[in-house]
């Protein structure tokens, strides 16, 4: 074999080199990088790239709770700038496949993050470990989401404490007496069920009331809250002297089934969340308290939590927004009548 030149080795050493820069020139050209990525961070888009797109999901869409919460996502994107929101939900709370595609879809889309309120703790486990997979990072709020995909933080009220304080409001609206209804929501709804058992440890401290039914569940609608709580008071009428609803379409319905039996200002009622029926039955004596959360601060917090961790700062594992209770005493001073009548989002 005809061994090469000194000139010939350098001119193919050369060749290689010229070899070498073009197709590193071509991998940057085309945005490759052999640099594995970091979770969020690496997805952040230059100011010249565009916006970052986070799209926030809710249970459903039809209650005055979940408008709030895109009230305050938005206020968050314009507080931080260069932010879209990709508001999109099920239309009803029960709809717990229809979130899962809502979700599939924007993992699809390649969002740069995903705020999610799961309206089954289980059921959406799998669909956030896909996100988590694909590098999309995801901050879930108002419910929390059972073990087995990982995020990032969870914004939302402390329902546990929530379902105390209602409990104890009731109480003492009955005088620390009488026989109660605890009205459940949905299985699998993971606020609901924390507001339920902190109500419930929250009676059996009080010796002198009974619990008369606890196991019932309206259903995710107030025409569905209206039928069941209808069925309750009538079985219980000539025992019942309170009754709390976990949720907003759960309370109307309740106040509905209050006044069509007669049996409104009787019953003494605690809600959960605000609606313009309500505060009106509150001032006319026909509901004994509110509890309230911040969903406007909830909103805002999980934009404003996901986009600080796009940007590499670290976050918080957990952000509470707060709860209250509302009275007919205390609703025209604040923070009680922002939050009776929050800002709602508005096209």
């Amino acid at each position: 074999m005809k061994r090469r030149s000194f000139l010939q080795r350098g001119i193919l050493s050369l060749g290689s080199l010229c070899l070498a820069m073009s197709f590193s020139i071509i991998m940057s050209f085309c945005g490759c990088d052999s640099a594995p990525r970091v979770p969020g961070v690496s997805s952040l888009p230059k100011s010249n790239e565009g916006k970052l797109r986070i799209a926030v999901i809710p249970k459903g869409t039809s209650h005055q709770f979940w408008q709030t919460v895109h009230a305050g996502a938005e206020a968050a994107a314009k507080e931080l700038g260069n932010v879209e929101i990709l508001w999109k939900g099920p239309e009803t709370e029960a709809d717990t496949a229809g979130q899962i595609s809502v979700v599939k879809n924007f993992i699809t889309n390649g969002v740069n993050g995903i705020c999610l309120a799961p309206n089954h703790s289980q059921a959406l486990v799998d669909v956030v470990a896909e996100a988590a997979a694909e590098k999309i990072p995801v901050v879930i709020y108002d419910s929390g989401l059972a073990a087995g995909a990982p995020i990032l933080s969870y914004v939302a009220t402390d329902n546990y404490r929530g379902g105390i304080l209602a409990g104890k409001r009731l109480a003492e609206a009955m005088g620390k007496k009488g026989s109660v209804i605890l009205l459940r929501y949905k299985e699998g709804s993971e606020s609901t069920e924390q507001r339920e058992k902190g109500f419930l440890d929250a009676i059996a401290a009080e010796p002198n009331i009974e619990v008369l039914s606890s196991d019932q569940y309206a259903g995710t609608t107030t025409q569905e809250a209206l039928a069941k709580a209808t069925q309750l008071l009538n079985k219980y009428r000539d025992e019942v002297t309170g009754i709390f609803s976990v949720c907003e379409p759960n309370a109307n319905g309740t106040l509905e089934a209050l006044v069509q039996t007669g049996l409104a200002g009787k019953v003494k009622f605690i809600a959960f969340d605000p609606s313009d029926s309500l505060i009106r039955g509150m001032e006319e004596e026909k509901v004994a308290g509110i509890l309230l959360q911040d969903p406007f601060e909830m909103g805002r917090s999980s934009v404003l939590t996901l986009v600080k961790h796009l940007r590499g700062e670290k976050v918080e594992a957990m952000i509470k927004t707060g709860e209250y209770v509302a009275t007919a005493e205390n609703q025209k001073i604040e923070p009680f009548d922002r939050l009776l009548r929050p800002v709602l989002f508005k096209q």
